[in-house]
This record gives structure tokens, sequence and C-alpha cells, in this order.
């Protein structure tokens, strides 16, 4: 006789996606997806996809043709996701890159870019009273991380957003693009006055993440009542938050910023907005 197991096996109707990257095997988001799968009592399956940029092209096309729901995609793939997809949402088009590909039943190819709305939706679960509107954002970084970020706040209503970036032209150029009024160019480091009437400071680069150099910043000038975040998400507790959680200011870790953005794709191919929970993030953080 034959004892049942705890094991989830899949059929012939699972559902199916994963992330592109190059390299993939540093991501998440199998780990992630694979626990929303396993709560929900989902028949599908979440995979890593190592794929070589100049396989790009190939390998999504193959992927929609075997029947995947969709695919997350990574650095340095997501500005190739672009010309692919036969749809593009309006933020994926403004951001200019995807991270989130569906393939519709048509045979369509849909791109998204939920980086934004991960950012925001960490922001609000974690501090509540948040009100991007009460004050100037100051945003560190002018990649695409950053682009995301900028868009989400401006959505948001902030009222002025001032970025510092260690190459000064690369910051113009980017406000340059947006085109809004609200974005004022600032000087890498950053001086008291920057940060004087600051709401919120965000970290968008990778300096302080592990193997990278450490963000040299002085917060002298922001209010206490300033909220910092960080997208950086290991260490969890990155030396910038480390500084402003001793001054007095409240923080938020770039952990949550991951998970939420998973949250659109997850809907879309398996049926369900999953829930991002302290257990969820307990588990991500385990150890391979």
């Amino acid at each position: 006789m034959i004892s049942r197991t705890p094991y989830r096996t899949l059929s012939g109707t699972s559902r199916l996606a994963g992330v592109m990257g190059w390299p993939v095997s540093h991501s998440k988001s199998p780990r992630l997806h694979g626990y929303w799968l396993a709560k929900y009592g989902i028949d599908g399956c979440y995979m890593p996809l190592p794929v070589e940029p100049d396989n790009f092209q190939d390998a999504l096309k193959s992927l929609r043709n075997l029947g995947f729901s969709g695919v997350n995609v990574t650095i340095p793939q997501k500005e190739m996701a672009m010309p692919e997809c036969d749809e593009l949402s309006n933020r994926a088009r403004r951001i200019g890159a995807v991270n989130t590909v569906t393939f519709a039943k048509d045979g369509r190819m849909l791109g998204d870019n939920t980086d934004g709305f991960g950012f925001i939706e960490n922001l609000c679960q974690e501090a509540p009273n948040i009100d991007f509107a009460s004050g100037p954002a100051v945003v560190l970084g002018a990649g695409g991380a950053s682009r995301a970020v900028l868009i989400a706040l401006l959505d948001e209503g902030s009222p002025e957003i001032r970025i510092a970036n260690r190459t000064r032209k690369r910051a113009e150029d980017l406000a340059t693009e947006i085109n809004d009024p609200r974005i004022n160019v600032v000087n890498w480091p950053l001086d008291p006055a920057s940060l004087a009437d600051a709401a919120l400071v965000v970290n968008t680069t990778s300096l302080g993440m592990v193997g990278q150099p450490k963000l040299e910043i002085d917060l002298e000038g922001l209010p206490q009542t300033a909220l910092v975040t960080d997208i950086v998400y290991a260490p969890l507790i990155t030396d910038l938050l480390a500084q402003a959680k001793k001054r007095g200011n409240q923080v938020v870790d770039g952990l949550g910023m991951l998970l939420h953005q998973a949250r659109p794709g997850f809907h879309r191919w398996f049926g369900i907005d999953p829930e991002v929970t302290p257990e969820l993030r307990e588990f991500v953080l385990l150890p391979d």
C-alpha cells in the first residue's frame, strides 16, 4: 500500500510561471511564489529560468508556446522584454522597462512593471500613516529602480522630489526624460539643506548591499518626522537605516518591496491576490 505524503505533485493542467535572468540563482522569487502556491493549494509551479541575454527573445517566445502563464524578468533583461510585448501597461511604458510578462490566452504578450507598485505598497503596509503629499522626497540614485520610484512618488502626489546621484549628469538626464517640474537634481553627497524639510528619504542604489561599497551619507538636518527607506534588503537593516533609526527616524526595509511587487504577477498567473505577511517575510529570509 502506498502511503500518503504531504508533497504536492503537478497535474497535466498545472499553471506554470518563473523568473528569467542571467544569473538567476540569487533570486528569491521561486521561494516567494512557492510559498504562496503551497499556502493557497494551487496546482502550479514557479521556477528559476537562467537565460543568457543572447537567447532571451527566443526563450520568451518558447515559454509562451509551452503554455506558461507568464514570467518575471530581472536585470539585464527588463529593457529587452519591452519590444517583445504586444501590449504594455502605462506604468511599464513610463518606467521604460518590463518586469512582469503575462501570456494571454490569445497568444499576446502583456508587459507590466510592478516595481513602483511594490515600493508604495511596502511603505503603506509598514507605515500606514504615511502621507506622500506631506513634504519633499529625497531619492538617492538614478538607475532603473530610481525611475520606478520617482514615477510612483509623482503618482502619489509628492510635491517635490530631489534626486542625488554620484554622476550628476545621469540624474539630470533622468529628470529631463521624466519631465516633471516637481523633480529637482541636488548635489551628491547631500548637504543639510537638501534634507532640511524632507518627509521621505529613499536609497535606490546598490550602495550598502552585501558585497557593495558603503553608502556614505550624513543625515544631519533631516527632520525626525521623516521616514527613511532602502530598497536594499541584504542586509535587511542597512547602515542607512541603522543611522536613521538611531537618530529617531522611522525606517522601512526593502524586503517588502520585493514581496509586494510580486503580487500582481501572481494574481494574473494563478488567480489569487496573495497576502504579504510576517510569516512570508520570515520564510523568504530563511537560508537556502
